[in-house]
């Protein structure tokens, strides 16, 4: 394998294929070459050579030609023009046309190796970003999103067919069953995949912040205001928006949404120029958007606007067939990061997984995984690697007591359920809502809006 790769020399002249190769291979280059373009395209392939020299003059097919068709096989080719004529124009031309750089005969021998050093820092930098973005597509595609269950099925299938289109969507489900990786891989499955997919977090700043960053502000608008700022919607302009727990939108915020999506134009912050965007809205919610209108939080407006096509995502509970296939995910993805070789988990631990309720869904799965493989002395996940609360009797027992109730209606008994698991979580780390959260496999800030949505009263944990 040569250090610097593979060079291909397209040029009529013998003698400069015999100076060029000699200088180039003591580089550490390898170097192929052809004597006119008709050679040099049967030989091209994308991907065939690292970086091109190509004679601008030659007999038959020009230089430029040459340029113009492997291009148009290869836009990404890096191609450098050799001209003997001090033509300005020509290689004006050769650069639009795409070629990277020209040199001209005679050359220095330095010359060109900073141009070719320049060239395959280029090439390297392409390669990787195509790289990345190959990564992240293949990350976020629907078909990777994990699961084989029916009720996963049907997710695929609807993201599957909503993904092309501008509409909105809605996607609802507990915290931590994988709201925000389903907008990205609509996203990324859409036509605006090459454009920015920004993500709003809804709940977690103050409303006058929250405006400034989603609408921009100029300077003086209001205290602290020392510069024109750019918002999220300009951000994400021809891309796709992500609002992640909608539900915890001011009504005065909701109502500035609502006519950013109707009117696709909005004000920034102390402006009076209209700005207009061509934004997609996804929105993610953990509650019932439907009950806050009720409760008069939410404006139903805003939620017939955001609600043209819903994606339910199952809680965990209700899909565990596809608890074996999760785990080895992220066994997978944590042993390797943290440089271990676990080959898997005991069927022990496995029924274990099977038996539990999952409050924290997906994220709590993940985060027992990650915290098994840290943990763990031994290739194999066993009991030993599990927090107490998972199997013990005494926390089956209080699970037991929690749902014993069996009164009220089913979203009276759900609430209760929720009530009873955070007040457990907040007992169980002493009433530290960071630690409640990892515990119940939520954000922060989701806790303590449900905490406030529920009027839980953190100060009497002894129930």
């Amino acid at each position: 394998m040569t250090q610097h790769g593979l060079i291909h020399i397209i040029d009529d002249e013998p003698i400069i294929h015999e100076v060029l190769g000699d200088l180039l291979t003591s580089e550490g280059y390898e170097v192929e070459s052809s004597l006119n373009g008709e050679e040099a395209l049967e030989k091209y392939s994308p991907d065939t050579w690292d970086l091109i020299l190509l004679d601008l003059l030659m007999p038959g097919m020009n230089g430029i030609e040459v340029l113009k068709r492997i291009k148009k096989i290869d836009p990404q080719a890096v191609i450098i023009i050799i001209t003997a004529y001090a033509s300005v124009e020509s290689a004006v031309s050769a650069m639009k046309i795409g070629a990277f750089d020209y040199i001209q005969k005679p050359f220095k021998h330095d010359e060109l190796l900073l141009i070719l050093k320049r060239a395959r820092e280029h090439k390297n930098l392409q390669d990787e970003n195509i790289r990345l973005k190959d990564e992240l597509k293949k990350k976020f595609s629907f078909e990777n999103i994990i699961g084989k269950s029916s009720v996963m099925n049907d997710v695929f299938e609807t993201i599957k067919a909503s993904a092309p289109t501008r509409s909105t969507i809605l996607i609802q489900g507990e915290s931590g069953t994988g709201k925000e990786l389903v907008a990205r891989a609509i996203h990324q499955n859409s036509d605006r995949a090459n454009a920015p997919f920004i993500i709003v977090n809804s709940g977690s700043l103050p409303p006058d912040l929250l405006e400034s960053n989603l609408f921009g502000h100029l300077r003086g608008a209001f205290t602290g205001a020392v510069s024109d700022k750019k918002g999220l919607f300009e951000a994400a302009d021809k891309g796709t928006i992500f609002f992640d727990e909608i539900s915890s939108l001011n009504m005065e915020t909701q109502a500035k949404l609502l006519r950013v999506m109707q009117d696709r134009e909005f004000m920034r912050l102390g402006g009076t120029k209209t700005i207009k965007v061509n934004v997609r809205v996804i929105a993610a919610t953990n509650t019932d958007l439907e009950d806050r209108i009720d409760e008069k939080q939410f404006r139903q407006d805003l939620f017939f606007r955001l609600n043209v096509i819903k994606i339910e995502l199952p809680h965990l509970r209700e899909r565990k067939e596809d608890i074996p296939l999760l785990a080895k995910h992220f066994l997978d993805t944590y042993s390797k990061e943290n440089k271990k070789e676990i080959i898997g988990v005991s069927e022990e631990v496995m029924e274990i997984f099977a038996n539990y309720d999952w409050p924290g869904n997906i994220r709590e799965l993940e985060n027992l995984i990650e915290r098994a493989i840290v943990l763990t002395k031994t290739k194999l996940i066993t009991r030993n690697n599990l927090p107490p609360f998972l199997y013990n009797p005494e926390g089956k027992q209080k699970k037991t007591r929690m749902t014993s109730d069996s009164t009220g209606t089913l979203k009276e008994q759900t609430q209760r359920f929720q009530e009873n698991w955070i007040l457990e979580a907040l007992r169980k780390s002493n009433g530290v809502q960071k630690k409640a959260a990892q515990l119940l496999g939520v954000k922060p800030t989701t806790l303590n809006e449900m905490i406030k949505r529920m009027g839980i009263d953190i100060n009497d944990l002894d129930g």
